[in-house]
């Protein structure tokens, strides 16, 4: 029951039982909120915006009807025709969406047919589009090069669906948008999905909608506080490499990371430092190639990678990105699985960007935490924030709560880290990045031809490799037992005496993060260090 309402389930919304058996195989128990409010509508016809928080289920709440609507259309289907056309503003939430929707239509066998053509192989995608497939999936401009050439028709189109629809015009693709719509058939019906109800979303709406229904739950941005624990540490930016050496050294954090700083160029020099202690991270860069940064999320999500450094750096906001691919991501929407902790080592911009870094983490069912460092500079923008979250729980107490690191406690850390964090020049981060652009499309390279045969070699291509611009001395990567604080020693026992055989020092999987957040005291707001229990053994 949900406030004295039975919630309506899947197999009572009329969805075909090859749906049934594929949601029953992905595991989800019962509908999200949105799923449960727009799928019966959707398979009524009826054009809908949905607007609802990232991790709310919201992929699903537009492809279970629109393959269900599918399935129903090729019972007296004379022809193989392209019925369903799903816009995103980038290729790696095109990725994310056709990887979603084939597992939704796992059970259908060969009935549906998924195709996405944000990619740039131009040639093999007209070769695809001429065995006309179910459901085409892309960026605006990508299908508006597709119809100047000629290898797509929209006239058979019965369903479109935009996909974070507030982004889809302000990544410029509002021209290509425009053009595409005139290619539509008369009648059609219509989906918006968006995070906001932004003015570029309603102007969509008037273009593309008719009278349609719109979803705003009522709900906060983010997901409860029994699911996703908000904590800060008050830290200057000579406090921050310490802090986060110690955490991560010690396995102090568990379960798999995303780590957010302010810009690319931060991104390189917090690898470098890690690296100079063994712990090995990828960084999430919109200048890479667009297969390896898919391929990189896809092995991040598989459980290969621990910790990815990002920037969520906006296309309008930063000139320092790269405009010539309007399709690379943003940090909003990119779907990393199974999320334990969000580091904040730079405090966001703006509230905005704190809620969308919040967002990777305690999707669906999960939960996770989000650890901020702040300084004095952040202090008003973290206010804001404060204050947002506060008013989204309706709650008159603190939601961030402090946390009880005492600084003093791993001064031992910080002269190596320091020693580690100014070793790392400007000189050595853009030679850091140029090296990694020239492996990667390399790599890239590799990913069209050689992999296209050998799929098995693909899982052994690796992104977290040492840029070794940066002089890595070997002991650092051991914790000697010296430097541990008496009160973690029981807690961080294991990785001091097994550091140099266990290079990766801070794995664990994200369920046995969960049960031993208790006995951490750096994943707890109170801290009694005498009461702790010895744990973060390894199992």
């Amino acid at each position: 029951m949900a406030g004295g309402k039975t919630i309506l389930q899947f197999h009572e919304m009329e969805l075909d039982e090859r749906l049934l058996k594929a949601i029953s195989k992905m595991g989800w128990l019962q509908p999200t909120l949105i799923q449960e409010a727009a799928i019966p509508l959707l398979l009524e016809g009826k054009d809908v915006v949905v607007r609802a928080r990232t991790g709310s289920g919201k992929t699903a709440a537009f492809a279970l009807p629109l393959l269900q609507k599918l399935l129903n259309s090729k019972l007296n289907a004379s022809e193989q025709c392209t019925s369903a056309l799903v816009l995103s503003p980038s290729k790696e939430l095109c990725q994310q969406t056709r990887t979603a929707m084939e597992q939704m239509a796992d059970k259908c066998g060969k009935v549906v047919r998924i195709v996405d053509l944000s990619s740039s192989d131009v040639v093999a995608q007209q070769h695809v589009l001429s065995e006309r497939p179910d459901v085409v999936i892309s960026t605006p401009a990508k299908i508006l090069t597709h119809i100047q050439s000629g290898a797509l028709d929209l006239k058979n189109i019965e369903i479109l669906v935009v996909d974070e629809a507030d982004l889809v015009f302000s990544f410029g693709f509002e021209k290509d948008f425009k053009k595409l719509v005139e290619h539509l058939p008369p009648i059609y019906q219509a989906v918006l999905v968006s995070a906001t109800l932004s003015d570029d979303v309603m102007n969509m709406k008037n273009i593309v909608l008719h009278n349609p229904v719109v979803l705003k739950l009522e709900e906060p941005d983010l997901v409860p506080e029994s699911q996703l624990s908000h904590q800060r540490i008050s830290a200057e930016e000579n406090d921050k490499p310490a802090i986060l050496y110690a955490l991560l050294k010690l396995r102090l954090i568990r379960g798999k990371n995303v780590i957010f700083v302010n810009s690319v160029d931060r991104c390189y020099k917090l690898k470098l430092f890690l690296e100079q202690f063994q712990i090995k991270s990828c960084v999430l860069n919109s200048e890479l190639p667009t297969k390896i940064r898919i391929h990189t999320i896809n092995q991040f999500n598989q459980g290969i990678y621990d910790l990815i450094i990002a920037s969520d750096e906006h296309m309008l906001e930063n000139p320092g990105r790269n405009k010539s691919d309007r399709e690379s991501g943003a940090s909003r929407g990119i779907d990393f699985h199974c999320v334990a902790n969000v580091i904040n080592f730079d405090f966001p911009i703006d509230v905005n960007s704190y809620i969308h870094r919040a967002g990777r983490t305690a999707r669906g069912t999960n939960k996770g935490s989000v650890l901020s460092f702040v300084s004095l500079n952040d202090k008003e923008t973290n206010e804001a924030v404060e204050e947002r979250l506060r008013s989204g729980f309706m709650s008159e107490d603190q939601v961030i709560k402090n946390y009880q690191f005492k600084l003093e406690e791993v001064e031992p850390f910080r002269y190596r880290a320091q020693d580690a964090w100014r070793a790392i020049t400007r000189i050595a981060v853009r030679e850091a990045r140029m090296r990694e652009i020239r492996i990667e499309i390399f790599n890239s390279e590799k990913l069209k031809g050689f992999f296209n045969e050998n799929t098995r070699d693909l899982q052994v291509l690796r992104h977290d490799k040492p840029l070794k611009t940066v002089k890595v001395q070997p002991h650092l990567s051991h914790v000697p037992e010296y430097i541990v604080p008496k009160a973690l020693k029981r807690v961080a026992v294991t990785a001091v005496t097994r550091a140099p055989k266990q290079s990766r020092g801070y794995h664990s999987t994200t369920k046995a993060a969960y049960e031993n957040q208790r006995d951490n005291p750096l994943l707890c707001s109170e801290i009694d260090y005498g009461r702790k229990r010895g744990g973060g053994k390894r199992k």
